[in-house]
């Protein structure tokens, strides 16, 4: 043993720690719980998932996280990067237990799952990650984990049917096939019995999707695509795909020449008296534990479609005028939509919103042909308060026609929206489209635009200074990949007409053909000391280099930067640079505790001197770091260019 405590470097606290981990059962809690604190926290990074979730209700009464203990679960599972931007408790142990639930219940493997196989095969761990987690994948290719789930494994659905809020299919369901009866029955429970009100289909087939929203929301779904698309070989009843949809637990069996066990939901009495499979073969659904003997109908507020195609899209288009019940929206596809698509899409949505009973307030979609059909989703429904689009080129497609019923009051009518996202992928953009979208929108709390290049000899001036005149409730702004060199005045100007709390500039290439760098940095500190209200500031991938050291003036003179969170993530800061920026730092230090990520620098140039400045800074930082390899001499010239 000393040999390998020697050759292995374990420290007998160490020891003493994975004794612990080993030997851990319920009774032992008190235990662990009577330790001082400070062993507790060291000790929580050796500790299973099963082992945190256990004691973190009894820890959180002393005052102690159990934080530290995900996040080091969260490193081995996804990486250092991700898992420190997980920043409490609750979202660590989330994602812990959603990455967990999936890999352990469909009985996939990973070096985690390996490693860890014997604490995560109990049921324990099943219960305990079910009543964690909020979205549930349905695998149907994978029917015997199904099978269990709807059989003896009944308990652990009855808790996931009172947890699960979201469910994503993942993979196709052939209503015409026997096998896919453990998969329907899941989801039946999940959406029409249990609390989960959000849809995430990942599979591009508008028969399932007609049949997943008929009765969930929308009053009527046009079956004239479902009839054109199957097989008129096929005796199936479409209307007993969506009118029947199992809302009551039952199967129906149609039976032709060609097809002898194709079966299709429809409602039946139930039965509980036969296995799972024969109750489907036979035309009935096991027991749902209904307590009124029939089934609730569960309403879809929230549906994400990807990837989204035309004919996806028309069966959404009938659904939309009287699905009252949706709150958010989000197609997205791999290409570009259609221009015709998108504009039937804003006629649904108008017909939605004239009816005075949508629910509407987010929408997403990706990939617009043109910027321009933006305002003209928006027209379609004006109340809505959250848009994210994206968009792929700003030219005119032939037949377009920007022609729409509120178009002669479009320009001046005010808009309701509250949150804007806009990614460009064009090389050259008209800025007047947007800037005539925030005039209209003088509510907008949170704005996020990338990829907004203009054509040489522009500026984004008209931008920010659209901003600062009309958009007075802006809290958060996000400009990424966009040249704002010309632009520091206009940035100061918006921090004193705006009280932002968050401003996030990445890649927006602010010290480019700037003759004085530190002085135009020098002035940005200044105006940003001045905005009380400025609490997150990133100024990632603008190649600081070594003119970082100048944001240490952040925190001197007077008033003092409110700014708790600075990000200066790839900037090719180097360790000279960033210990002279720590050494500043320190005989100025921020009078809250600063969150300062430094990550995607190359610290191993020199990794003593990183260390160093890394330790001067730890006393008032938190630090995100690692993410580099210098061996990427190319990432190097970039970033440095």
């Amino acid at each position: 043993m000393g040999d390998t405590v020697h050759r292995k470097g374990i420290t007998l606290k160490e020891m003493c720690f994975r004794a612990v981990r080993e030997h851990f059962s319920p009774q032992d809690s008190h235990s662990v719980l009577d330790l001082p604190r400070h062993l507790i926290q060291d000790l929580l990074p050796h500790l299973t998932v099963c082992q945190l979730y256990e004691l973190q209700p009894a820890l959180n009464q002393r005052g102690i996280s159990t934080h530290p203990g995900w996040v080091v679960v969260l490193q081995d599972l996804r990486g250092h990067s991700f898992a420190m931007d997980v920043h409490t408790e609750e979202e660590a142990r989330q994602e812990v237990m959603k990455l967990l639930f999936t890999l352990v219940f469909y009985g996939f493997r990973n070096h985690y799952v390996i490693k860890n196989s014997t604490n995560l095969k109990s049921q324990f761990f099943l219960r305990a990650a079910a009543s964690c987690i909020r979205q549930f994948s349905l695998i149907t290719g994978l029917q015997e984990p199904l099978q269990s789930l709807a059989a003896e494994q009944r308990p652990l659905l009855n808790l996931l049917e009172k947890r699960i809020q979201s469910v994503r299919i993942s993979h196709g369901i052939d209503l015409l096939k026997r096998g896919t009866y453990a998969a329907v029955y899941v989801l039946h429970r999940l959406l029409d019995h249990g609390v989960a009100t959000k849809l995430v289909v990942d599979v591009p087939c508008p028969i399932v999707l007609s049949w997943l929203l008929h009765g969930r929301g929308p009053q009527d779904v046009d079956l004239s695509l479902k009839k054109q698309m199957l097989s008129t070989k096929s005796s199936c009843d479409l209307s007993a795909i969506a009118d029947g949809a199992i809302c009551s637990p039952g199967l129906q069996t149609e039976a032709s020449d060609d097809q002898e066990n194709h079966v299709v939901p429809c409602k039946r009495s139930k039965v509980d008296s036969v296995s799972m499979e024969e109750q489907f073969l036979c035309g009935t659904f096991p027991q749902c534990d209904s307590p009124l003997g029939v089934c609730p109908w569960g309403q879809i507020s929230g549906l994400e479609i990807e990837p989204c195609g035309s004919d996806s899209l028309r069966v959404l288009n009938s659904a939309l005028p009287t699905f009252f019940c949706l709150r958010c929206l989000s197609l997205q596809s791999p290409s570009s939509f259609w221009e015709s698509d998108v504009l039937d899409l804003a006629a649904a949505l108008k017909q939605l919103s004239d009816s005075h009973r949508s629910s509407l307030t987010d929408l997403s979609i990706g990939v617009l042909p043109n910027a321009k059909l933006m305002e003209v989703l928006l027209d379609a429904s004006p109340n809505v308060t959250s848009l994210q689009v994206e968009v792929q080129t700003l030219i005119w497609g032939p037949g377009f026609s920007p022609h729409h019923p509120q178009s002669a009051t479009a320009d001046m009518s005010e808009l309701h929206l509250e949150k804007l996202k806009v990614k460009i992928t064009a090389l050259q953009t008209d800025l007047q489209f947007m800037t005539s979208v925030l005039r209209r929108c003088p509510h907008l709390t949170s704005l996020h635009i990338a990829g907004m290049r203009l054509p040489s000899g522009q500026s984004q001036k008209q931008l920010l200074t659209t901003l600062s005149e009309s958009n007075h409730c802006l809290r958060i702004l996000s400009l990424e990949d966009m040249k704002l060199s010309d632009c520091l005045s206009d940035i100061q100007n918006l921090l004193k007409d705006c009280k932002l709390e968050e401003l996030r500039l990445k890649d927006c290439r602010l010290l480019e053909n700037c003759s004085d760098k530190e002085e135009r940095l020098q002035q940005l500190a200044a105006a940003v000391r001045s905005a009380a209200s400025l609490h997150t500031l990133s100024l990632a991938q603008n190649r600081l280099a070594k003119d970082v050291c100048v944001l240490a003036e952040l925190f001197s003179g007077s008033p003092e930067s409110s700014v708790r969170r600075l990000d200066l993530s790839s900037n090719f800061i180097q360790p000279a640079e960033l210990l002279e920026f720590a050494t500043r730092l320190e005989t100025r230090r921020p009078r809250h505790r600063l969150t300062l990520d430094l990550r995607r620098n190359p610290g191993d140039r020199d990794p003593d001197m990183w260390n160093a400045a890394l330790t001067r800074l730890r006393p008032f930082c938190v630090l995100l770091v690692r993410g580099w390899k210098s061996t990427g001499t190319m990432v190097d010239h970039v970033s440095n260019m």
